[in-house]
């Protein structure tokens, strides 16, 4: 049940709601009760069993015993006056006003608990979206894209259908059975302590059937999630699958994944939908016990009921299996939502490592330099970055050269903090960065990456992307200094025509030079590039690389080198090799050691 709380507090911001939808169902259950009561005389009088008390009660009886009084004297009264007819008449009308009137407060039950369904539903889709908005990069790492998906969509829906929905029934049925359980119990309680010994038999055999519908339904969302992984890689691969025709072999994985996750969902509803049908078999054995028991003791005279009484009991019972039976149905629809309401909680509960501390501050520029010290850094147990040390000094152009694998990429990473390191420290003009504000830090950086990562939006809104503040005329400036805007102006609509997915509308070269511009908008004092021209043709490079040098100019830069003959004129070139900076100096300095750098430089040469 902790998890089904941890769904529920969802509903606490829409209590008022809540409040009233109780209220309007305590409301709708009395009315129907006084349906049911009123059929008593109603019965009495067309079988000729009704006796009416004529004696009034003593002070000192129950409130239930002045009202039937009060009730039997009124029927008395108008079959005196009118006749039996007029009587008839006048209990069908309090039978069908009972009637419109819990019908009506249903209907308003049902009026205060949509805001609290559709409200829960949405909340939960927010936090989830803030919560993996704020988590590390490093989660991402160890998760499926597809298995998150999921859990933002399929599992939401879960929980939607199996426990918000059945909120009403929650909010509605157990209130229902009080009602009528009370009831049944002022007007035979020997009659209703046999009926609550058979009632947890029923309720066990039920239960039986659900024990292991969680964990089948875990099984379920979980392959649902390998499902959805598999169709994004297939996706964002399919090139690489005509290629190699590897059609059959992803399409084999596809429908094997498929397959099972099918099974899984039958067996599922096929446990979930004997829920229904047991309980309404259980529930009509029950009344043909109650039947049978209540007959007997109006037979012996041992009860206080007479025929007319029984009938209205059992119609009562009725009115409390119905609620019962649904009340069933909602427990095994929680029982399947709560493995999905597991899932969610997995991205909820993930532990958000890299946060502010509680008298961060804001940094409002940068003066003079950036130093690594001692910095250690590890994914898992393998060291990636050891004992590195490096200060870059204001204005100055750092590149950092090295291997694939060498810890280039983990290096730059560290410093707006998209992981934090080990040991060691990060400064920003002598102020470790773990005392400024993410993102105040973040803001004083820009990144253009070797993919760009563009957003199905306009040109605009991915040039002017995360600054509100930015015109027209900032985007249009930045796009220039990046050799984009004569292609943008070309388009349909210009700078509010759509690139498409990913910008898959460009170029390779158009979408670095947009993403160039992006990082210029923003016009940051420190910017970072991993070398965007790696995989462009020669004119396309000879854009960019111009577009890179008017982005570099009078900033601080830190630049991943993949071609060396592109960092020639940096300031200071780096070379890591397995976590460490094994050389350092300017190109012409590292080619006279003769080291690791000029090997490098000499492959690419040839």
């Amino acid at each position: 049940m902790k998890r089904f709380f941890k769904v529920f507090r969802f509903v606490y911001p829409y209590k008022w709601y809540a409040i009233a939808n109780i209220i309007c169902n305590i409301l709708g259950s009395l009315f129907g009760l006084i349906s049911l009561v009123s059929m008593i005389p109603f019965l009495g009088i067309i079988f000729k069993t009704a006796d009416f008390v004529s004696t009034k009660p003593e002070a000192t009886t129950s409130f239930l015993s002045n009202m039937k009084y009060s009730f039997s004297m009124l029927i008395n009264s108008i079959i005196a006056d009118y006749g039996t007819s007029t009587a008839l008449m006048f209990i069908i009308a309090i039978v069908l006003v009972g009637s419109l009137l819990k019908n009506l407060f249903i209907y308003f039950s049902m009026w205060f608990l949509s805001p609290v369904r559709t409200g829960v539903v949405m909340d939960i889709r927010n936090e989830l979206f803030r919560k993996i908005m704020v988590l590390p990069l490093g989660y991402f790492s160890d998760e499926k894209k597809g298995d998150i998906i999921s859990k933002m969509t399929n599992d939401v829906n879960e929980v939607e259908v199996s426990i918000v929905r059945s909120l009403e029934m929650f909010f509605r049925d157990p209130i229902t059975i009080i009602i009528y359980l009370v009831s049944l119990i002022i007007m035979s309680p020997g009659l209703t302590l046999f009926v609550l010994i058979l009632l947890p038999i029923s309720g066990f055999i039920i239960g039986r059937i659900g024990r292991n519908l969680r964990k089948s339904s875990f099984k379920g969302q979980k392959r649902m999630g390998n499902l959805l992984s598999i169709l994004e890689e297939a996706l964002s691969g399919l090139r690489i699958i005509k290629a190699f025709n590897a059609e059959d072999k992803v399409t084999k994985k596809f429908e094997n994944t498929n397959s099972f996750f099918s099974l899984l969902m039958i067996k599922m509803s096929r446990r979930r939908d004997l829920a229904s049908p047991v309980s309404e078999f259980l529930g009509t054995i029950v009344v043909a016990l109650v039947l049978w028991y209540g007959g007997t003791m109006i037979i012996n005279g041992t009860s206080s009921l007479n025929g007319a009484g029984l009938i209205v009991y059992v119609a009562m019972f009725y009115m409390i299996i119905n609620p019962a039976k649904s009340f069933s149905t909602a427990y095994f629809n929680i029982i399947k939502g709560l493995a999905s309401a597991d899932r969610i909680d997995s991205i909820l509960g993930a532990e958000t490592k890299i946060t502010n501390r509680v008298d961060a501050k804001t940094i409002t520029g940068f003066n003079s330099s950036i130093e690594y010290k001692n910095v250690c850094f590890k994914y898992e147990d393998t060291y990636v970055l050891k004992n590195v040390n490096l200060k870059i000094e204001k204005g100055k152009t750092i590149a950092l050269v090295g291997q694939s694998g060498s810890g280039k990429s983990t290096f730059v990473d560290l410093l707006p903090r998209f992981y934090d390191i080990e040991e060691g420290e990060i400064l920003i003009d002598g102020v470790n960065i773990k005392e400024f504000t993410l993102e105040s830090l973040r803001a004083m950086m820009g990144n253009v990456n070797q993919e760009p990562i563009l957003f199905n939006d306009t040109f605009y809104n991915n040039i002017a992307f995360g600054l509100d503040s930015s015109s027209m005329e900032d985007v249009i400036s930045a796009a220039k200094i990046a050799n984009a805007h004569d292609f943008i102006i070309t388009t349909s609509n210009g700078y509010y025509t759509g690139i498409g997915d990913r910008g898959n509308k460009m170029s390779g070269g158009q979408r670095q030079r947009v993403s160039i511009a992006r990082a210029m908008v923003k016009n940051p004092p420190i910017m970072i590039l991993d070398e965007a021209t790696s995989a462009l043709d020669t004119e396309s490079e000879k854009l960019v690389q111009d577009a890179i040098e008017n982005l570099m100019m009078h900033r601080t830069s830190v630049v991943i080198a993949h071609r060396l003959s592109t960092v020639r004129n940096a300031d200071l070139i780096c070379v890591f090799h397995e976590g460490e900076i094994v050389e350092r100096g300017k190109h012409e300095e590292l080619i006279t050691l003769n080291g690791i750098y000029t090997k490098l430089y000499n492959l690419q040469t040839l």
